[in-house]
């Protein structure tokens, strides 16, 4: 496997769409049609196709979960005590740093990378992720902040509620959703509506790249240099080394699903850590800094995690 064809182009798309938006070729209100477009409607094609249309029992769709949020739960418990005891920062930045180490950019390009690395093959084991990622790293992330923050107490019941009615909506997991459902009924895509789902969801990934390159404008590389490295350290080589000693000796997982976790495990910092972090007003700068840097360094550390995915998996 040449892992250089598979990472350059879905990182030169993220730079074409970072160049046109500094070069002014991509204003704002193109920005989020293409994100619009890309989010609400090409992605959840391809998800719901690939769902639909994937082999019945797809290996390792269910332990890849313990694999990879068991990786997840032990960076998030090794950011949570360096952040007191590394850093010396207070326990009300332990929130956003575990949630910067932990919250990976896995749509935007885990997705087309395990596409490129798996094929279609990978669609179930991607489900089983996606579909609790978000909500799972942000009920955790409010539940935490909530532990340390005495002045804003909520329930977890209460968190849960507030995070459930606004996934509802999700069109991602919509389309998860709509796909499983599909495929249980076994009646299979006629082929005018397979075709026209494998056209829209063939646009989703490079407007994806392009609406990934132009939000990183808006991020900037600044804040403390400690907490901005531990938090690239722990997303980019703690998180991916965790999730292979599970994946691969504990859960033993097959191999598309041990790929599909190691691809998603060392994926950069998302989006969503940053709002995570506005919202809390706590570590700003620093998430900020983990997701325009951190795009940058995942170029070079997911072609390295790609081309040894034979060895570490043993195919």
């Amino acid at each position: 496997m040449n892992a250089l064809l598979i990472v350059v182009p879905i990182f030169a798309l993220i730079a074409v769409g970072y160049a046109a938006s500094r070069a002014g070729y991509l204003v704002d209100n193109a920005q989020k049609g293409v994100a619009e477009f890309a989010f609400n409607f090409a992605m959840p094609a391809l998800l719901f196709r690939g769902i639909a249309t994937a082999a019945p029992g797809s290996a390792g769709s269910a332990w890849i979960v313990g694999a990879y949020f068991g990786g997840v739960a032990i960076v998030w418990g090794l950011a949570t005590l360096a952040t007191r005891f590394g850093l010396g920062r207070p326990s009300l930045d332990a929130p956003t740093i575990a949630m910067t180490a932990c919250f990976g950019n896995i749509v935007m390009i885990g997705i087309p990378l395990v596409l490129s690395v798996v094929g279609e093959q990978g669609a179930a084991p991607m489900a089983a992720l996606l579909s609790i990622h978000t909500p799972l790293l942000w009920f955790a992330g409010t539940l935490h902040q909530q532990m340390v923050d005495r002045t804003k107490r909520r329930s977890a019941a209460a968190v849960a509620r507030h995070i459930a009615v606004d996934l509802l909506r999700n069109p991602l997991l919509i389309a998860i959703a709509a796909g499983a459902l599909w495929r249980l009924s076994g009646l299979g895509l006629p082929k005018p509506l397979d075709n026209t789902l494998a056209l829209l969801g063939g646009a989703g990934v490079p407007c994806a790249q392009i609406a990934l390159g132009a939000s990183l404008t808006r991020f900037a590389i600044k804040g403390q240099l400690p907490t901005l490295t531990l938090v690239l350290l722990m997303k980019l080589i703690v998180l991916p080394a965790a999730v292979y000693v599970l994946a691969v000796h504990v859960f033993a997982l097959p191999r598309v699903a041990a790929e599909v976790a190691l691809v998603f495990a060392a994926m950069p910092a998302g989006a969503n850590a940053f709002l995570f972090a506005e919202r809390t007003q706590r570590v700003v700068n620093s998430a900020s800094g983990a997701v325009a840097l951190g795009t940058l360094l995942g170029a070079v550390t997911s072609t390295v995690l790609i081309a040894m995915l034979p060895m570490l998996v043993g195919r």
